[in-house]
């Protein structure tokens, strides 16, 4: 008799147990998938290859204690001695053009100036060669832009982005390398041009696809100069702080999803070789901070590009400010930044047979 009644409850509930049945499997199902893709999305997008240094830093070398001077010898010329440079200050901008082509020459190189019209001035974009030996229609870029937005003389944003590729640009000069390697200094990165037509990068990307150009990976410098040690110093958009650490001792390498390949060999060949904190991601392009600066312009072509970034607005506390300046930035971190990328940048230029 029990048994019986509670075969009449159930046959006169609202879902049958066939039913129920149903709607239960079908629920684990899209449980599992999710589950799936959420494990799927953090070891690609999430879990770099190796792990961040940890501990004391040694000593730097002597190379080291040079590119560190070398390094800050840039900034201060250009965000002390230049200042702020933009369209709205057209002479510290062509100052700062003409002092980063005399880099490139006395590096060795001959350089172009890809010019066109903003507000009825020329701004030029500078381009420096380094020819591949067996690849050298593969194309890796390294580039940084060069203006600073109005009202603040741009030492880390972006003067250590250019000082970077000044002097990757001058200790590659001698070293042979399979593919091409381009260094370019983008003009118009900051507002009012910030992603739109009258960017450096996105009329530098737009003029190489129509060329034919073949680019196997863009790496921007992107406010690479400062770091603390402070508990709490590091912020994050919505959610990404649960997965990422809050102390801005870190160098990140950030790309959109469709680079995660770049993103994992870089940030593996980074730590690999360099002893200095470092967290990657290839995060969907929507999220904040994630297309923000030249690489952005490299993804709307349909290439693989990242970005070397302290994240600027996350950590910097003079980003975007007057107070942006020369003394703001800690130089023996940004040296040992720079040597890493230029690891990085020497495992990509390698052919790969």
């Amino acid at each position: 008799m029990p048994a019986l009644q509670t075969v009449r409850f159930s046959l006169n509930s609202r879902h049958p147990p066939c039913i129920s049945l149903r709607m239960s499997v079908r629920t684990l199902i899209w449980l599992a998938l999710l589950a799936a893709l959420a494990v799927w999305g953090y070891w690609s997008m999430i879990r770099m290859p190796g792990d961040s240094y940890e501990g004391p830093f040694q000593p730097l070398t002597a190379e080291e204690a040079a590119l560190r001077d070398e390094l800050e010898r840039h900034v201060r010329v250009l965000a002390g001695d230049i200042g702020e440079r933009n369209v709205f200050r057209k002479g510290t901008l062509d100052q700062s053009a003409d002092y980063i082509e005399s880099e490139f020459a006395a590096a060795g190189y001959t350089v172009e100036r890809q010019g066109y019209e903003v507000r009825e001035q020329t701004c030029y974009n500078l381009i420096a060669d380094l020819r591949g030996r067996i690849r050298p229609d593969e194309i890796i870029v390294v580039g940084a832009h060069y203006d600073s937005v109005m009202g603040s003389p741009g030492a880390n944003d972006n003067g250590t982005g250019i000082a970077g590729v000044l002097a990757l640009a001058r200790r590659l000069a001698d070293q042979p390398a399979d593919r091409t390697i381009r260094f370019i200094a983008f003009v118009n990165e900051e507002p009012p041009f910030f992603q739109t037509g009258r960017m450096g990068s996105v009329v530098y990307a737009r003029m190489a696809k129509e060329r034919g150009d073949t680019i196997v990976a863009m790496m921007s410098l992107e406010t690479i100069g400062y770091y603390s040690d402070e508990p709490g110093s590091q912020r994050y958009p919505p959610l990404i702080s649960l997965l990422y650490p809050s102390t801005g001792n870190f160098i990140g390498i950030i790309g959109n999803v469709r680079s995660r390949e770049l993103v994992r060999s870089a940030t593996r060949t980074f730590r690999e070789t360099t002893d200095f904190p470092s967290e990657g991601a290839a995060l969907p392009s929507a999220v904040p901070g994630v297309g923000w600066s030249d690489h952005w312009a490299f993804w709307r072509q349909g290439w693989p590009a990242i970005m070397f970034t302290d994240t600027a607005p996350f950590r910097y506390p003079h980003y975007h400010r007057a107070t942006d300046r020369p003394e703001q930035i800690h130089y023996e971190s940004f040296a040992r930044v720079v040597m890493g990328i230029e690891r990085v940048i020497v495992a990509m230029a390698q052919a790969d047979d």
